[in-house]
């Protein structure tokens, strides 16, 4: 392969992206079709209510925390597109965090380099951001986490991770692999937990039964004092900042940031396979209940996920983002982007290649989503009664997450992030010798 050089690769991304921004300026000034993300007109609206001391709940379908119409303040002070070039600059420092996430682990600088190139060049993701959507944020909170749990700052991740679930309520899910792998025999006091190297893990496997993710280990060691620290000052920091803002904005802000995301029925069209029983029902007094039994599925597959696979915590963060996506109630193009920010951590340690499994999965995953989006041009733009063919689309979508995911676990090399205390030092033992 040849030879890429990383300050290169920002740099190119950095010029990209500004002429992405600049490019849809001039379109949504001289085309009928926007190049700004509708979400970015809501974020804007609610930052100028608040510039003028309202809340920004005035502006309808603002359902984020008010931290995010905060930093879009300046849109109404500096220029409207200061938003993008903030959840730009997010995106170039999500390629960041993931080039030193590798190199931490000792992964080869060119292979790590093209792993990188998976988010830097990546259509979803460098579009994502110029268009003004706020993922790329969440994006790299959640690496900068992974950073600092690497570095043994266990509350510097929980703080970070309080604040980025009150911002992003979806991180909430992250948290018991989380709390899994702070375990004792990697987290010691006094001393920073040492990294399995990416060279020490060729044909390396997790087994039930014989590491700490088994029933008694967990009960044994769960109340430890990195995992009281982080449940702690975690559940602070997201109390404090609801508490916050529930005294400035009212029961308003904890329906439209927080509860609503819990019991959302959303009617229009979308990749989810529930949208729509929602829109055959939407209308309807539907019970709490039947609100959250749709959480069931996701539910049971996040705990099969966590505890097979909590040690290698990258992978067990991706593997979990996919299936969350795929089994949610609502799914938009911008929830891809949570799992193809963690994507580039996992790749060095995949037996598959490009040829032929690769591009199988590619295939199978972008032939899926566009069969769905014909539908949907037919539904949406043509008027066309299509629902139940859109339905089955999403069904097919669905199927090829499923296939997609089971594929990515089938050739995954698994391994502890974290080597245990025994071997570390039985390794620097022999050093000495």
């Amino acid at each position: 392969m040849p030879s890429i050089d990383f300050h290169s690769l920002l740099i190119f991304s950095v010029i990209f992206r500004v002429a992405l921004i600049l490019y849809g300026e001039w379109q949504d000034t001289h085309l009928e079709v926007r190049y700004t993300d509708v979400d970015y007109l809501v974020f804007s609206d609610a930052a100028s209510y608040m510039a003028m001391g309202d809340s920004p709940y005035k502006r309808t379908t603002y359902r984020y925390s008010p931290l995010l119409a905060f930093l879009l303040i300046p849109n109404s002070i500096i220029h409207r597109s200061w938003g993008k070039f903030l959840f730009s600059a997010s995106d170039i420092l999500v390629g960041y965090f993931i080039h030193y996430i590798l190199k931490q682990r000792r992964v080869p600088k060119n292979l790590c380099n093209y792993c990188v190139m998976t988010w830097l060049f990546n259509p979803f993701t460098f579009t994502i951001g110029t268009r003004g959507n706020c993922e790329p944020i969440v994006c790299a909170l959640i690496l900068w986490i992974i950073i600092c749990l690497m570095n043994g700052n266990v509350v510097q991740s929980a703080f970070w991770y309080g604040l980025i679930v009150h911002f992003r309520i979806y991180p909430i899910i992250y948290s018991i692999p989380i709390l899994l792998v702070l375990d004792p025999n990697f987290f010691q006091s006094g001393q920073k937990p040492v990294l399995r190297d990416w060279s020490a893990v060729e044909g390396e496997k997790l087994k039930n039964g014989n590491n700490s993710c088994s029933l008694y280990n967990i009960l044994k060691s769960i109340f430890t004092r990195d995992r009281l620290m982080f449940g702690l000052v975690s559940g602070v920091v997201f109390l404090i900042c609801t508490g916050l803002f529930f005294h400035l904005y009212g029961w308003e802000f904890l329906h439209e940031a927080l509860l609503y995301h819990l019991t959302r029925t959303d009617p229009r069209h979308n990749f989810s396979i529930y949208f729509y029983h929602i829109y055959l029902h939407y209308g309807n007094d539907i019970s709490m209940v039947e609100k959250l039994i749709s959480f069931l599925p996701q539910f049971m597959v996040q705990l099969v996920l966590i505890f097979s696979f909590a040690q290698d915590l990258p992978f067990c963060l991706f593997v979990q983002t996919v299936a969350f996506v795929a089994f949610n109630k609502v799914i938009t193009a911008q929830y891809f982007v949570w799992f193809f920010c963690l994507l580039p951590l996992i790749l060095p340690w995949s037996k598959m290649k490009l040829k032929w499994k690769g591009l199988l999965c590619i295939l199978v995953w972008m032939g899926a989503q566009t069969h769905w989006l014909l539908w949907g041009y037919l539904l949406e733009f043509k008027g066309k009664n299509v629902f139940l063919q859109l339905w089955a689309a999403s069904l097919l979508f669905l199927a090829a997450n499923i296939f997609v995911l089971v594929v990515i676990i089938r050739q995954h090399r698994c391994a502890s992030i974290f080597r245990g205390a025994e071997h570390a030092n039985s390794k620097n033992v022999a050093k000495l010798e």
